[in-house]
């Protein structure tokens, strides 16, 4: 009996050593029983941007020949977009959307300012900083397609440009006729100038006129209320343009702004009204082919397709 007794001590203590680490495993969730498993870790992307005509890369300081009506040769002054709504796509085209990551000056809030300007040559306006690139994350996963918005949401664009944080704090990219942004923003210098002629109909009679610059400006129009004044701003044409494309690898390609597409249509020597190109106005007959070529409907400013067809984005692989 003695023996009987110590033996069921002995089988206690184990008992008790086998099951205190028993808890502790259940207790930190390693227990065979815990359905805990690890959050996958957000996947980085970068978006590459480059600038051609056609196959030739440009720049500022360098001519830019074959463009639009008559194939003109043109200087580049001024390139800078607004871009937001990034999103990846899954191969059954569901979007999700890219976190930008905040760096302080080309991205924030969910938006960013891509700048193709050096400051150079013709650009001497502008900056050195340049910017070709969109960063952030997206939840793990396998992505086959790409789309984002050229444009800024409403209470961005009418934000005050004086208080805003960068990027929207950059004054070349206000529009302060229309109490916005310019969301895109192209100026080119052809050789010889843009001629509008003389109307000798108009009373009194215009006279011809060149101007140095074909300007390219896209934003929101025909807007009303004062965000200053505490009103809400709304505009009859938002002029925000879709972009997308099902077939997108980050890794292995780019994304081309293409000027040679974009302005097939346009001829940069003459102006046949309104100011010299297009400042996104119904009325002006520039604004006709530069504002198809976006797909977006001139009338209303809305996106035409979802942005099928536009002629300013190409995706190609990167050098």
């Amino acid at each position: 009996m003695i023996y009987l007794k110590k033996f069921t001590i002995r089988n206690a203590s184990l008992i008790g050593l086998i099951v205190a680490p028993t808890l502790a495993l259940t207790a930190c969730g390693g227990g065979s029983g815990s359905t805990a498993t690890p959050a996958a870790q957000p996947q980085a992307v970068t978006i590459q941007f480059a600038l051609k005509a056609g196959a030739t890369p440009v720049s500022c300081g360098t001519p830019i020949n074959g463009l639009g009506i008559g194939g003109k040769t043109a200087q580049l002054q001024d390139l800078r977009f607004y871009v937001s709504d990034v999103h990846l796509m899954t191969a059954n085209d569901t979007q999700v959307p890219v976190t930008l990551t905040e760096d302080g000056q080309w991205q924030q809030d969910g938006s960013a300012l891509i700048d193709m300007e050096n400051g150079l040559g013709d650009c001497k306006n502008g900056t050195a900083a340049t910017n070709l690139t969109l960063r952030g994350t997206v939840p793990a996963g396998n992505y086959t397609g790409v789309g984002f918005t050229v444009g800024l949401p409403v209470a961005q664009n009418h934000s005050n440009v004086a208080t805003a944080v960068a990027p929207l704090d950059v004054s070349a990219l206000a529009w302060s006729w229309q109490s916005g942004r310019k969301f895109f923003q192209l100026e080119l210098n052809p050789d010889g100038g843009v001629l509008t002629p003389a109307n000798d109909t108009a009373t009194p009679p215009v006279p011809a006129t060149t101007s140095s610059t074909f300007y390219v400006h896209l934003g929101a129009a025909d807007c009303t209320g004062s965000p200053a004044l505490g009103e809400t701003a709304t505009c009859a044409r938002p002029n925000r343009m879709a972009f997308h494309s099902h077939a997108f690898n980050a890794s292995t390609q780019q994304i081309v702004l293409d000027l040679s597409t974009l302005l097939a249509g346009s001829n940069l020597s003459r102006n046949a009204g309104g100011a010299p190109g297009c400042m996104s106005s119904v009325t002006d007959p520039e604004c006709t082919p530069l504002i198809s070529a976006l797909k977006i409907d001139l009338a209303t400013g809305l996106p035409m397709d979802s942005g099928h067809g536009q002629q300013l984005f190409r995706v190609e692989p990167k050098l």
